[in-house]
Protein backbone atom coordinates (compact mmCIF):
# COMPACT_ATOMS: atom_id res chain seq x y z
CA UNK A 1 0.00 0.00 0.00
CA UNK A 2 1.37 3.60 -1.24
CA UNK A 3 2.20 5.91 1.95
CA UNK A 4 4.42 8.24 0.11
CA UNK A 5 3.83 11.71 1.96
CA UNK A 6 4.88 15.72 0.64
CA UNK A 7 7.40 17.87 1.56
CA UNK A 8 8.44 21.16 1.74
CA UNK A 9 11.84 22.33 0.13
CA UNK A 10 13.65 24.90 1.95
CA UNK A 11 15.59 27.29 0.29
CA UNK A 12 17.51 30.64 0.80
CA UNK A 13 17.97 32.83 -2.21
CA UNK A 14 21.64 33.88 -0.86
CA UNK A 15 23.86 30.43 -0.11
CA UNK A 16 22.73 28.92 3.15
CA UNK A 17 21.42 25.81 4.42
CA UNK A 18 18.58 24.14 3.01
CA UNK A 19 15.87 22.16 4.58
CA UNK A 20 12.98 19.61 3.94
CA UNK A 21 9.89 20.13 6.17
CA UNK A 22 6.81 17.62 6.66
CA UNK A 23 4.20 17.80 8.98
CA UNK A 24 6.04 16.43 11.87
CA UNK A 25 9.94 16.75 11.10
CA UNK A 26 12.38 19.29 9.67
CA UNK A 27 15.85 17.68 8.42
CA UNK A 28 18.61 20.40 7.16
CA UNK A 29 20.96 19.42 4.31
CA UNK A 30 23.98 21.75 3.40
CA UNK A 31 26.11 23.98 5.49
CA UNK A 32 25.35 27.33 7.35
CA UNK A 33 27.48 29.98 6.94
CA UNK A 34 29.21 29.46 10.69
CA UNK A 35 29.05 25.53 9.47
CA UNK A 36 27.42 24.64 12.41
CA UNK A 37 23.33 22.76 13.08
CA UNK A 38 21.22 24.70 11.36
CA UNK A 39 17.14 25.35 12.59
CA UNK A 40 14.16 26.65 11.07
CA UNK A 41 12.43 29.60 12.50
CA UNK A 42 9.19 29.61 13.26
CA UNK A 43 7.80 31.98 11.57
CA UNK A 44 9.44 29.94 8.11
CA UNK A 45 8.15 26.64 9.65
CA UNK A 46 4.20 28.30 9.01
CA UNK A 47 5.19 29.35 5.88
CA UNK A 48 6.15 26.13 4.92
CA UNK A 49 3.42 24.04 6.48
CA UNK A 50 0.91 26.38 4.59
CA UNK A 51 2.77 25.98 1.41
CA UNK A 52 1.75 21.88 2.35
CA UNK A 53 -1.68 22.64 2.94
CA UNK A 54 -2.43 24.53 0.21
CA UNK A 55 0.24 22.28 -2.51
CA UNK A 56 1.94 25.22 -4.18
CA UNK A 57 5.17 27.03 -4.00
CA UNK A 58 6.02 30.53 -2.99
CA UNK A 59 9.00 33.40 -2.04
CA UNK A 60 8.24 34.75 1.29
CA UNK A 61 10.64 37.42 2.82
CA UNK A 62 10.97 37.13 6.50
CA UNK A 63 13.69 38.64 8.89
CA UNK A 64 16.52 35.83 8.02
CA UNK A 65 16.37 36.99 4.57
CA UNK A 66 14.19 35.69 1.60
CA UNK A 67 13.39 32.12 0.39
CA UNK A 68 12.19 29.84 -1.54
CA UNK A 69 9.01 27.53 -0.61
CA UNK A 70 8.51 24.48 -3.16
CA UNK A 71 6.15 21.75 -2.45
CA UNK A 72 7.67 18.24 -3.76
CA UNK A 73 4.97 15.88 -3.59
CA UNK A 74 3.11 12.69 -4.91
CA UNK A 75 0.12 12.54 -6.62
CA UNK A 76 -2.96 13.01 -4.94
CA UNK A 77 -4.27 9.80 -3.29
CA UNK A 78 -8.15 8.42 -3.93
CA UNK A 79 -8.94 5.87 -1.16
CA UNK A 80 -12.59 4.27 -2.64
CA UNK A 81 -14.35 1.49 -0.20
CA UNK A 82 -16.94 -0.78 -2.03
CA UNK A 83 -16.07 -2.78 -4.79
CA UNK A 84 -19.37 -1.46 -6.62
CA UNK A 85 -20.43 -0.07 -10.06
CA UNK A 86 -19.82 3.38 -9.24
CA UNK A 87 -16.41 3.04 -8.22
CA UNK A 88 -16.08 0.87 -11.94
CA UNK A 89 -16.73 4.00 -13.38
CA UNK A 90 -15.09 6.80 -10.78
CA UNK A 91 -11.69 4.73 -10.34
CA UNK A 92 -10.47 5.48 -14.40
CA UNK A 93 -12.21 9.08 -13.95
CA UNK A 94 -9.90 9.71 -10.97
CA UNK A 95 -6.58 8.35 -12.12
CA UNK A 96 -7.20 10.26 -15.66
CA UNK A 97 -7.81 13.11 -13.03
CA UNK A 98 -4.23 12.47 -11.41
CA UNK A 99 -5.18 10.20 -8.47
CA UNK A 100 -3.36 7.24 -7.18
CA UNK A 101 -6.53 4.83 -6.20
CA UNK A 102 -6.49 2.02 -4.20
CA UNK A 103 -9.77 -0.16 -3.02
CA UNK A 104 -10.61 -1.65 0.00
CA UNK A 105 -13.15 -4.04 -0.06
CA UNK A 106 -13.35 -6.85 2.22
CA UNK A 107 -15.87 -9.00 0.24
CA UNK A 108 -13.43 -10.91 -2.20
CA UNK A 109 -15.79 -11.42 -4.39
CA UNK A 110 -16.90 -7.83 -5.60
CA UNK A 111 -13.14 -6.98 -5.44
CA UNK A 112 -11.40 -8.64 -7.92
CA UNK A 113 -9.05 -7.80 -10.61
CA UNK A 114 -11.48 -9.17 -13.27
CA UNK A 115 -13.81 -6.11 -12.44
CA UNK A 116 -11.14 -3.85 -11.41
CA UNK A 117 -8.14 -4.37 -13.73
CA UNK A 118 -4.90 -2.95 -12.89
CA UNK A 119 -6.34 -1.06 -10.01
CA UNK A 120 -4.48 -1.28 -6.22
CA UNK A 121 -6.44 -3.68 -3.94
CA UNK A 122 -6.86 -4.47 -0.58
CA UNK A 123 -9.42 -7.05 1.23
CA UNK A 124 -8.63 -5.45 4.66
CA UNK A 125 -11.54 -4.00 6.55
CA UNK A 126 -10.78 -0.62 6.45
CA UNK A 127 -10.46 -0.01 10.45
CA UNK A 128 -7.61 -2.28 9.75
CA UNK A 129 -6.00 -0.84 6.77
CA UNK A 130 -6.66 2.81 7.09
CA UNK A 131 -4.31 3.68 10.29
CA UNK A 132 -1.51 2.75 8.38
CA UNK A 133 -2.14 4.71 5.69
CA UNK A 134 -1.12 8.08 6.90
CA UNK A 135 -4.38 10.01 5.64
CA UNK A 136 -3.19 13.28 4.54
CA UNK A 137 -4.35 16.74 3.46
CA UNK A 138 -3.89 15.09 -0.50
CA UNK A 139 -6.37 11.92 0.23
CA UNK A 140 -9.94 11.80 -0.64
CA UNK A 141 -11.97 9.12 1.11
CA UNK A 142 -15.23 8.05 -0.96
CA UNK A 143 -17.24 5.79 0.85
CA UNK A 144 -19.55 3.49 -1.68
CA UNK A 145 -20.47 0.43 -0.23
CA UNK A 146 -23.96 1.04 0.82
CA UNK A 147 -23.19 -1.58 4.01
CA UNK A 148 -22.37 0.34 7.62
CA UNK A 149 -19.98 -2.31 8.79
CA UNK A 150 -17.78 -1.43 6.07
CA UNK A 151 -18.39 2.42 5.54
CA UNK A 152 -18.57 3.70 8.65
CA UNK A 153 -15.38 2.46 9.92
CA UNK A 154 -13.78 3.89 7.31
CA UNK A 155 -15.51 7.54 8.06
CA UNK A 156 -14.26 7.08 11.40
CA UNK A 157 -10.71 6.55 10.24
CA UNK A 158 -11.09 9.40 7.53
CA UNK A 159 -12.66 12.44 9.96
CA UNK A 160 -10.29 11.34 12.75
CA UNK A 161 -7.64 12.22 9.70
CA UNK A 162 -6.64 15.77 7.62
CA UNK A 163 -7.73 13.91 4.75
CA UNK A 164 -9.35 16.99 1.70
CA UNK A 165 -12.79 15.38 1.06
CA UNK A 166 -14.61 12.49 2.55
CA UNK A 167 -17.64 11.35 0.74
CA UNK A 168 -20.37 8.82 1.28
CA UNK A 169 -22.84 7.31 -1.07
CA UNK A 170 -26.32 7.17 0.70
CA UNK A 171 -29.87 8.57 0.61
CA UNK A 172 -30.46 11.90 2.73
CA UNK A 173 -32.15 9.70 5.55
CA UNK A 174 -29.62 7.22 5.79
CA UNK A 175 -26.97 9.76 5.63
CA UNK A 176 -28.61 11.23 8.57
CA UNK A 177 -28.84 8.23 10.38
CA UNK A 178 -25.25 7.61 9.87
CA UNK A 179 -24.21 10.80 10.98
CA UNK A 180 -25.96 9.97 13.89
CA UNK A 181 -24.68 6.32 14.78
CA UNK A 182 -20.99 8.03 14.22
CA UNK A 183 -21.79 10.79 16.72
CA UNK A 184 -22.41 8.27 19.55
CA UNK A 185 -18.55 7.60 18.39
CA UNK A 186 -17.60 11.26 20.18
CA UNK A 187 -17.58 13.01 16.78
CA UNK A 188 -18.78 16.60 17.16
CA UNK A 189 -21.54 18.88 14.40
CA UNK A 190 -18.01 20.07 13.12
CA UNK A 191 -15.87 17.31 12.54
CA UNK A 192 -18.97 15.35 11.14
CA UNK A 193 -19.83 18.47 8.74
CA UNK A 194 -16.67 17.21 6.57
CA UNK A 195 -18.53 13.85 5.52
CA UNK A 196 -19.90 14.92 2.44
CA UNK A 197 -23.47 12.76 1.78
CA UNK A 198 -25.20 12.40 0.10
CA UNK A 199 -22.05 12.26 -2.14
CA UNK A 200 -21.08 14.22 -5.16
CA UNK A 201 -22.49 17.46 -6.45
CA UNK A 202 -26.05 18.14 -7.37
CA UNK A 203 -25.63 17.48 -10.66
CA UNK A 204 -28.96 15.37 -11.19
CA UNK A 205 -27.08 12.44 -12.66
CA UNK A 206 -28.21 8.66 -11.96
CA UNK A 207 -26.46 6.79 -13.90
CA UNK A 208 -23.53 5.57 -12.35
CA UNK A 209 -21.04 6.87 -14.32
CA UNK A 210 -23.23 10.00 -14.05
CA UNK A 211 -22.93 9.87 -10.24
CA UNK A 212 -18.71 9.29 -10.52
CA UNK A 213 -18.58 12.62 -12.34
CA UNK A 214 -20.75 14.58 -9.75
CA UNK A 215 -18.27 12.72 -7.10
CA UNK A 216 -15.09 13.86 -9.08
CA UNK A 217 -16.25 17.49 -9.56
CA UNK A 218 -16.73 17.92 -5.32
CA UNK A 219 -13.81 16.32 -4.95
CA UNK A 220 -12.15 18.69 -6.99
CA UNK A 221 -14.30 21.77 -5.50
CA UNK A 222 -13.14 20.64 -2.29
CA UNK A 223 -9.05 20.16 -3.35
CA UNK A 224 -8.51 23.55 -4.52
CA UNK A 225 -10.76 25.29 -2.06
CA UNK A 226 -8.77 25.11 0.54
Amino acid sequence: MFQARAVVLLRPVEPGAEFLVDRSAVTAFGATDEGGAATVPDELLKHCRDALARDDARTVETEQGRYLVQTIAPPPRLIVVGAVHIAQKLIPMARLAGYRVLLLDPREAFATDHRFPDVEISHDWPQEAMPSLALDARTAVVTLSHDAKIDEPALKCAVESDAFYIGALGSRKNHARRLKRLATLGFDDEALARIHGPIGLPLGGRSPAEIAVAILAQMTRSRYAR
